[in-house]
């Protein structure tokens, strides 16, 4: 971990001398080996021989997931297929899956990346790490578990499913972080409770490193009352890299980039444009040392910014703020954008809702209605009819003061909203012949 410490407060004309470095290479190496930057390089008029200034990368083209969709199975590999040491894929349920690839320099850069969570919680080798994302073509298990080895810490691989045992493990195994999606965690959580267990007496965790989905501000406060540690959000995505990509650290004030191995963009999502720091936009990243799957200015469709100046605990690589949320997720209710996220924020200011929700999206007379169905908590009387009557009204006006339009909101029994190990499905489209 000593390397690691000092690049994470390398000056940053220093990382800047870094990316400039590896994007001149990136961007040769792409057009000489993978066709299609040849083509769109071409197209677009960008010559890769002549980036002097990381300023010349606005002068590239984009990358879409579709591109990378098109290229499947190995189309973007920039080495041999013997050099391919391991090989993962997105899920894969919108469409064709995208393929990132890995060369054995690739593994080592990305259990470099997610170590540096561990630093950023103040893990050492000492620590047991409980991975409990899914292993397998999902980057989230394996890109943990490199992390874990990397960072030196005791790493159980148990994957995900089975929560008894999940809990068992982490009373009696001693684990101190615990890497899983937030909604899992409390999902584990939630079970211990309902098992008569109080984690933050019989676990023994410091902090857990949480991502694969965006989660509010109140759910983090929720999670880290239940569990009685800190979380950290933690950022990546299978076109890139996996989960490491940008890190939070202990000041919980945005996701540290690993500015060595990526180069970040915000872009206005209609126009492209490059937006600058502390405007929320697209997030575009770029790799500039990764050896099978390098992209190039691929957009992510993820809604970020980047964070103005240096963060408190005084690590000198930027930081992109939590998500908020996706551009294909965004719902776009009577001409009014909203996240996921906005609406989960406002219900949890109601102590007697619970962190489970769904929001249901159906058409009624030519107009959408988004309906927010959340679970309320085990210890509220059922029989008062009039106070969940009163307390949906109340939420509903909430939601219209907070984001300027009407959602509907119906309050349900503990246990009628589907948990999930994985990636937790928070909004279900109903509308017929709506995809």
């Amino acid at each position: 971990m000593g390397n690691q410490h000092e690049i994470l407060h390398a000056p940053h004309q220093e990382l800047e001398a870094i990316q400039l470095e590896g994007l001149k290479k990136t961007v040769v190496n792409v057009y000489e080996k993978i066709p299609f930057y040849k083509e769109s390089f071409d197209a677009a008029g960008f010559d890769p021989y002549a980036v002097e200034t990381l300023d010349d990368l606005k002068k590239a083209p984009f990358v879409t997931k579709q591109d990378l969709r098109d290229a499947y199975p190995y189309g973007m590999l920039a080495v041999p297929l013997k050099d391919v040491k391991e090989i993962h894929m997105s899920s894969g349920t919108t469409g064709v899956a995208t393929v990132g690839a890995y060369t054995d320099h690739d593994l080592k850069i990305w259990g470099d990346c997610f170590a540096r969570g561990v630093e950023y919680g103040g893990g050492t080798e000492d620590d047991v790490m409980h991975v409990c994302y899914g292993y397998g073509l999902f980057t989230g298990g394996l890109g943990a578990h490199y992390g874990g080895l990397a960072a030196g810490c005791t790493t159980i691989p148990m994957s995900a499913g089975n929560t008894e045992r999940q809990i068992r493990v982490l009373r009696t195994m001693g684990s101190s972080i615990i890497c899983c999606t937030p909604s899992y965690a409390m999902h584990i959580a939630d079970t211990a409770i309902e098992m008569g267990i109080d984690p933050k007496k019989e676990f023994n965790l410091k902090f857990g490193i949480h991502g694969a989905e965006p989660f509010s501000d109140n759910f983090r406060k929720d999670l880290e009352e239940k569990l009685g540690y800190k979380v950290l959000d933690v950022y990546g995505l299978t076109e890139t890299m996996g989960p490491g990509v940008a890190i939070e650290c202990a000041e919980q004030n945005g996701l540290h980039l690993a500015e060595d191995h990526f180069i970040a963009e915000i872009i206005d999502p209609v126009t492209g444009e490059n937006l600058p720091d502390g405007e929320w936009g697209e997030l575009v990243l770029t790799t500039v040392d990764r050896e099978a799957s390098p992209v190039v200015r691929y957009r992510t469709r993820d809604i970020t910014r980047i964070l103005p100046g240096q963060c408190a605990c005084g690590r000198t690589h930027k930081r992109i703020d939590r998500l908020h949320g996706r551009t294909d997720d965004m719902l776009i209710i009577r001409g009014v954008n909203v996240f996921p996220s906005q609406i989960e924020d406002v219900m949890k200011t109601f102590p007697d809702v619970s962190s489970w929700y769904v929001i249901e999206l159906t058409r009624k007379d030519n107009l959408d209605v988004v309906t927010l169905k959340a679970e309320l908590n085990p210890d509220f009387d059922f029989d008062q009819i009039s106070a969940i009557e009163k307390l949906q009204k109340d939420m509903q006006i909430a939601m219209k003061n907070a984001l300027s339009v009407s959602i509907k909101v119906k309050l349900v029994e503990p246990k009628t909203v589907a948990r999930s190990e994985g990636k937790a499905k928070r909004v279900i489209d109903l509308r017929e012949g709506i995809k």
